[in-house]
């Protein structure tokens, strides 16, 4: 089965499976995905030459045989005072970010980054696609 989320809410998916979205949490009712959820936290972790420091831990919590890829964060005008690996999470444009270079992020993997700004951004799952095994 495989699930595209989109920003608007709305979940497209073949073998007419069911789903609801809430925030970053996607609930697909299915053979062998039973719930599936992208979670991204951060907190201040310090300074940086005067500048806060910001982790941030990106996972698939999914406890199935489900792999998330091609995950779109919303970011705002996302910028660092610090490098980030752009494999890791790279700004492509305002308001839209790639995490993990679009590659697979497995059942329990968990990608994580530093920043370095001002004032935390917003993040949040825009899309991502899903597929269940």
């Amino acid at each position: 089965m495989v699930v595209l989320i989109s920003t608007n809410g709305v979940a497209s998916m073949n073998l007419h499976e069911t789903s609801s979205i809430s925030d970053k949490t996607v609930n697909v009712v299915g053979d062998k995905c039973s719930k599936l959820s992208i979670e991204i936290s951060q907190n201040m972790t310090g300074l940086i030459g005067g500048i806060p420091e910001h982790s941030v831990v990106i996972a698939n919590t999914c406890v199935s045989d489900c792999v998330i890829s091609n995950i779109h964060v919303a970011c705002g005008k996302f910028s660092s005072a610090i490098l980030i690996n752009p494999t890791t999470f790279k700004r492509l444009e305002y308001n839209d970010c790639l995490v993990n270079n679009g590659q697979p992020l497995s059942g329990g993997a968990v990608i994580s980054f530093k920043y370095a700004n001002t004032f935390p951004y917003q993040l949040s799952v825009s899309n991502a696609m899903v597929v269940c095994k």
